[in-house]
């Protein structure tokens, strides 16, 4: 069985802006930034939950597309999945940097309590923070994958790719990923009274 690439959403016109790009155009990034810096930064955000360091990544990706237009290549995946790589691994320097980096590991994490109100849309924005204090909780490399499938809703490839590990790792640490958030959400709605 063979797969064909899939072009991104941009398709020819992504080619053409990038094409422009490489001669040295610059006014061809601000589309091509219009266009997908959106869901650039809000992957970002998801990984490192600290906006200041989204934007950061964010904007170091499109630099690098800027100063290198011809690292891109549409037979490898989409702009997007490019661009979240790139930012990916920005994020990743940064954490090295910082000493934020946190290793996998398999002991339980504790959620926050949450405080019940008998409004629903209270109810609904804490079962929100209590999600999204879940999945801050995971190790990266369990975060990641979640992230990128599960809320990004990117096919395995792709998102093996942005992560840079096999689809079977994908897998894997996807199933992990679900697992240990759901155990963090039981705990969490647990102690609530």
């Amino acid at each position: 069985m063979s797969f064909a690439p899939q072009p991104d959403h941009g398709g020819s016109e992504t080619l053409l802006l990038l094409a422009r790009l490489q001669r040295g155009d610059a006014g061809a990034l601000e589309p091509l930034y219009r266009r997908e810096s959106g869901p650039v930064y809000r992957y970002a955000l998801a990984l490192c939950n600290d906006t200041a360091w989204a934007a950061d990544a964010m904007h170091d990706a499109f630099v690098a597309l800027a100063a290198n237009p011809t690292g891109f290549d549409p037979l490898r995946g989409s702009l997007g999945a490019y661009l979240a790589g790139a930012a990916r691994h920005s994020l990743l320097a940064r954490w090295r940097e910082s000493r934020r980096w946190v290793e996998e590991t398999d002991g339980d994490d504790a959620m926050d309590e949450r405080a019940d109100a008998p409004e629903h849309w209270l109810a609904r924005a804490q079962h929100q923070q209590a999600l999204w204090r879940a999945i801050q909780a995971l190790a990266w490399p369990q975060r990641e994958v979640l992230v990128l499938v599960d809320l990004q809703e990117r096919n395995y490839v792709e998102a093996a790719h942005i992560a840079g590990i096999e689809i079977n790792t994908l897998r894997t640490r996807l199933h992990r990923a679900r697992a240990r958030l759901a155990a963090l959400l039981e705990a969490g709605m647990g102690a609530s009274p």
